[in-house]
């Protein structure tokens, strides 16, 4: 069973970096906390609302990892414009109960306009019918940023999704994230370099 482990301590005045395994943390060196949460979005949710519910809370959440394309045309290092679950059918909830439940989440991407759609869910997307579908909604796909977004927006921490596309999202996808997560996780601590100080 994989448990959350926070790396170094929460400060006000800094982020806390949020990622959901070791592989992908492996190069980050920048000195900021790092929580590790496992995958998927219960293991988010869950982590980041233990690590926001202490009396510390850091200056903001940014969100690594890396992601499927399910476009083509998308690769590299993106920040998130916008968020949605693919896993959850919102639609058929609000006709049962009258209640909108897990609505799209609009981010305050620096990329503005031009950040990617996340669409996350707890199933490893690596099927051609499941990639077509979540292509007609969204550009990329995770495992957990939807509910990191959630947790710290419930707790009132700024939010920050940050994406390097590993596969396509196709057939192959598991054997392809394996290759690249490595490599994935060099240019995350990069970004983390570049934009975080």
């Amino acid at each position: 069973m994989v448990t959350m482990r926070l790396i170094g301590e929460i400060d006000p005045a800094r982020p806390l970096l949020v990622v959901a395994v070791a592989q992908e943390a492996a190069h980050l060196d920048s000195g900021l906390p790092v929580l590790l949460t496992g995958m998927g979005k219960v293991n988010a949710a869950t982590a980041v609302a233990s690590a926001l519910a202490g009396a510390v809370r850091p200056a903001a959440v940014v969100n690594l990892g890396t992601a499927g394309a399910l476009k083509p045309g998308w690769s590299g290092t993106h920040e998130v414009r916008s968020v949605l679950q693919h896993d959850l059918d919102s639609a058929v909830l609000r006709l049962l109960t009258g209640e909108t439940f897990g609505a799209p989440l609009e981010l305050d991407a620096t990329a503005g306009s031009a950040g990617p759609v996340l669409a996350t869910g707890d199933l490893f997307v690596s099927e051609e019918a499941a990639r077509q579908r979540l292509a007609e909604h969204a550009d990329l796909v995770d495992m957990e940023g939807y509910a990191v977004a959630t947790a710290a927006r419930a707790a009132g921490v700024p939010v920050r999704l940050v994406k390097h596309v590993s596969d396509d999202a196709g057939e192959g996808a598991a054997r392809t994230w394996l290759e690249s997560v490595d490599a994935c996780a060099i240019l995350l601590a990069a970004w983390v370099r570049d934009n975080l100080g």
